[in-house]
């Protein structure tokens, strides 16, 4: 273990090195490209190879460098650990909030999602994300703990138009919520109505996902109900899991009608 964690000192504390190493193993390169790549002296870059070869990450052949077998496996590894530190670090503030039970997919693959959290000058920016979102999307899909007036109100217009088909399953709280209100409620009867929704009721939602379009979107709360923060991503393995966890949840729900929302 301690000669493991040695090499990877030996990688992490050098920038050039993990480059140099990286680049190698994708294809040959002469020192001169490594340096023109790089921006690394001669100097620097003679050193590198020199660990290398002592190590047998590297092999040589006239005036080309390439990565051996054993380069490669580290070279991937290492960008790898790289891949999920950076990952880690980008979502450490937001971990608190993430519904991870419900999460089955690798985290990493959130590492090129967009990431929007409040502000004092946008405190609504993570709902603000979304309603750009769903404004121009022509199939949205959901499952909520809550049903916000904003999208509520989005959507009411865009399915009225026939310009949106809807599927949404919301906790017995959300609807209710809604309900008490007329101009919530209003709105609520509307999208009921509308041939291009359905709305299904389920007594509880542990998250908030929705796919719009092509996108997934994650609106995180904390325990108060607070918004932290949302996240959205194209990733076709997030889709794939926000796609199935919506279908289990419509296989579950009671459909609403209209005369339920009077």
């Amino acid at each position: 273990m301690e000669s493991a964690l040695e090499e990877i000192e030996f990688l992490a504390l050098s920038s050039n090195r993990v480059e140099v190493l990286r680049l190698l193993s994708q294809r040959p390169h002469t020192r001169s490209e490594l340096a023109d790549e790089t921006g690394a002296s001669q100097a620097t870059l003679g050193r590198i190879l020199t660990d290398f070869a002592d190590r047998s990450w590297i092999l040589r052949e006239g005036s080309q460098y390439t990565a051996s077998p054993t380069g490669k496996l580290v070279a991937a590894g290492f960008t790898d650990l790289l891949e999920i530190i950076e990952t880690e670090s980008r979502l450490r503030d937001l971990v608190a909030y993430l519904p991870t039970e419900e999460l089955e997919f690798d985290l990493r693959r959130l590492a090129d999602a967009t990431i929007t959290t409040p502000s004092r000058t946008r405190p609504n920016a993570p709902l603000k994300r979304l309603l750009e979102l769903l404004e121009g999307a022509s199939t949205v899909r959901t499952v909520s703990h809550a049903f916000n007036e904003q999208t509520l109100t989005v959507v009411d217009a865009q399915t009225s138009a026939g310009e949106q088909s809807f599927f949404g399953v919301f906790s017995r709280a959300a609807i209710d919520d809604l309900a008490e209100e007329a101009e919530l409620r209003r709105h609520l009867k509307r999208v009921v109505a509308s041939e291009g929704a359905t709305v299904g009721v389920v007594e509880e939602v542990p998250l908030a996902v929705m796919t719009v379009d092509d996108i997934v979107y994650l609106l995180l709360r904390d325990d108060q109900g607070i918004l932290r923060a949302s996240i959205d991503t194209d990733d076709p393995a997030v889709r794939s899991w926000a796609e199935e966890t919506i279908d289990t949840y419509r296989d579950h729900a009671e459909e609403l009608t209209v005369e339920d929302v009077l």
